[in-house]
């Protein structure tokens, strides 16, 4: 099952946490602003993605999209 949809979009990366467990997840382990939160996803730098999405996977989530 998976927990986090990633989506590449070039110059920007949209996270999406698809379950609550997810979302509690990002808000304790990310610090982010609200303006980077856009339908339900918030937006990485792609060079960052990559590091976010091993925490993601060390934490036991699933995640889709890299």
């Amino acid at each position: 099952m998976d927990d986090f949809q990633i989506e590449n979009h070039g110059s920007v990366v949209m996270v999406r946490p698809l379950n609550d467990a997810a979302r509690a997840w990002v808000d304790e382990n990310v610090g982010l602003e609200d303006w980077q939160w856009l339908g339900g996803a918030f937006a990485c730098e792609p060079r960052m993605v990559e590091h976010l999405a091993a925490g993601m996977v060390d934490a036991g989530f699933g995640v889709v999209g890299l």
